[in-house]
């Protein structure tokens, strides 16, 4: 069994990585695929938000369930979040299921994105007014982010939208952002005002075990602190972005996985 104190990867072998796997064509089925029918931010935020928050589970019932979504929600989902009240999305959502979320579920998550928007105008305006120009990581702005959207209690999202304050990886919202944040062929950004070198990893079961296997952490647990640990790791290799290979690992572990089980 490889330690932790077995292997390394150097910049020069993660660039080669990223020259091989970094492409759009690649991205296909990640549900990023979605943001790109989105030129407008005001809009590709809100599907941003709602894609990485279904974002679990099989991934052609992502697919399946995300064009659904989009599909009720129309060429505007700004528009359409400020020309529904709660009863229209009740109605149209009444037979939502994906896995463990149901229609109130989906229906509390776009009742509190309107109630964001509401408020400060964007969720990119939201963010921004939870962020901390000390803070080494967005994790003050994420908490903040997660506040305001989780403040009505009336609206039950289940377990669409993490608590950081309770421990979570947050791995959705951490992709969420790096959607959001980062522009480059994969990622569309458009959230200019936040720090690419401050992004956390978004922690699935790839990156974990890498960072195990490359000494990055030592902790077992899929948990903020072991997000934090891997982050501060490729922030070393590339202080001003250090989700630049963020894309590629998980590609390259998604393909690894399905070679092996062929």
């Amino acid at each position: 069994m490889t330690t932790t104190s077995d292997r390394h990867i150097s910049k020069a072998e993660l660039d080669a990585l990223y020259r091989q796997y970094h492409h759009r064509e690649r991205v296909h089925p990640d549900p990023l695929v979605f943001l790109y029918r989105y030129p407008d931010i005001e809009d590709r935020e809100i599907i941003g938000l709602i894609a990485s928050s279904l974002a679990y589970g099989r991934v052609a019932q992502i697919f399946k369930t995300l064009s659904g979504v989009l599909e009720k929600l129309g060429p505007s989902p700004r528009d359409y979040l400020y020309h529904s009240c709660q009863e229209s999305l009740d109605a149209v959502f009444a037979g939502f299921t994906h896995r463990f979320a149901t229609g109130r579920h989906i229906t509390g998550l776009l009742l509190a994105i309107r109630r964001v928007l509401e408020r400060y105008g964007s969720l990119h305006a939201c963010f921004l007014s939870g962020s901390d120009a000390d803070a080494d990581t967005v994790l003050p702005a994420l908490s903040r982010f997660v506040t305001e959207l989780t403040s009505d209690s009336s609206l039950n999202m289940g377990h669409l939208i993490p608590i950081p304050e309770r421990g979570s990886a947050c791995k959705r919202l951490n992709l969420f952002l790096r959607w959001m944040v980062r522009k480059d062929a994969i990622d569309p950004g458009g959230w200019d005002g936040v720090p690419a070198s401050k992004l956390i990893f978004p922690l699935d079961v790839h990156i974990h075990r890498m960072g195990i296997s490359l000494g990055f952490t030592r902790r077992r647990q899929a948990d903020m602190r072991t997000a934090l640990e891997i982050t501060a790791a490729f922030r070393r290799i590339c202080p001003k972005d250090p989700l630049r290979y963020d894309f590629t690992l998980c590609r390259m572990g998604m393909e690894g996985n399905a070679r092996s089980a062929s």
